[in-house]
């Protein structure tokens, strides 16, 4: 168990399993939407953090327009990818606490797969690195500053892992996000999983053995489907699991993914930056950001790929998170 797990408590509900079956019985091949007991854990938000804020922050297939308190959560859990796990986040002070939700025909989460529930999710809503680090990093710069008072608390929201974004990538590309969310809902409703968290059905992506059994999928061309086989085999042979990627650099672990087919630069990178937990890696692809901290400095002209990067060194240690909220919070502050 890693240090930061160490951090979490662990209790379990003492609450009924529920089965409610969608769309006729399992046997007729309806698909098994679950609420099982769950495994309750907490995660130190470790500085000034707003739940709110990460849930609406709007990334990838995520796109919630309301906030009831509780941000859900459904994805292949970290190592293999091989199973499906639910969660409900809620804010509770200065933890979140996790409910964590297994389907009923798996085993019982063992206290190391519930460590690596909690480290992923930690992971996924930024709070595995020092908060307070960040906002004395903002406190000393009066335009992140600004930012602060626009949005305290805010911090990025990721993928779930470089698995289910390499996913993404493949199937959102060339196409409206909207379309890509479309797509992302019908690959898990009809190879997936479905839980029911806080009242409300979430879909979580199929796992790799199971994205090998897609062979067509409404909307998707026919030459997705290898480019998904493909992603499938090689996080089965270890080669999209965080520790990999991270032991890299990011630009050997860049280059390492554009040898899968359909994932280009800007995807290469939408995964490492966005969906291995680095805080501290500048996204030079992501123009709508450069040209938001161009706005919001007040800087003179459009800076190129290497004056951005001289000039993102004031953000560090947490150009990523930085490189998020200029473009993320910056539209919402006035001009002047």
């Amino acid at each position: 168990m890693s240090a930061f797990a160490a951090h979490y408590g662990r209790e379990e509900a003492r609450e009924p399993a529920r089965r409610l079956i969608v769309g006729g019985a399992p046997e007729d091949g309806g698909m098994t939407m679950t609420t099982a007991a769950p495994v309750i854990s907490y995660l130190d938000t470790r500085g000034p953090y707003d739940l709110r804020e990460v849930a609406l922050m709007g990334f990838g297939h995520r796109d919630e327009h309301s906030f009831d308190g509780v941000m859900r959560l459904a994805f292949c859990l970290d190592g293999d990818y091989e199973r499906q796990v639910g969660g409900e986040l809620r804010q509770a002070g200065e933890r979140l606490q996790l409910r964590i939700h297994s389907l009923p025909e798996t085993p019982a989460l063992d206290e190391a797969e519930v460590a690596a529930v909690a480290n992923q999710v930690a992971r996924v809503v930024s709070v595995d690195h020092d908060g307070l680090a960040f906002e004395r990093l903002c406190a000393a710069d009066p335009v992140l500053a600004k930012l602060r008072h626009l949005a305290p608390g805010f911090r990025p929201a990721l993928c779930y892992s470089p698995y289910e974004a390499a996913v993404w990538s493949v199937i959102s590309a060339r196409r409206a996000r909207s379309q890509g969310i479309t797509l992302r809902s019908r690959l898990s409703e009809a190879y997936g999983a479905s839980f029911e968290l806080a009242g409300q059905r979430t879909l979580a992506l199929p796992t790799p053995s199971q994205l090998l059994g897609v062979d067509s999928l409404q909307g998707l061309p026919k030459d997705r489907i290898p480019r998904l086989h493909a992603i499938a085999n090689a996080t089965r042979e270890g080669r999209l699991s965080v520790d990999r990627l991270t032991a890299m650099s990011p630009e050997e672990a860049m280059k390492d993914l554009q040898t899968l087919p359909g994932i280009g630069p800007f995807y290469s990178a939408l995964i490492v930056i966005r969906a291995c937990g680095n805080a501290d890696v500048l996204s030079v692809q992501e123009g709508m950001s450069r040209s938001a901290a161009t706005d919001l400095y007040g800087l003179d002209h459009s800076l190129s790929d290497a004056e951005y990067e001289a000039f993102a060194e004031r953000w560090r240690p947490f150009r990523t998170w930085v490189n998020v909220m200029v473009r993320a919070v910056g539209s919402r502050a006035p001009a002047g």
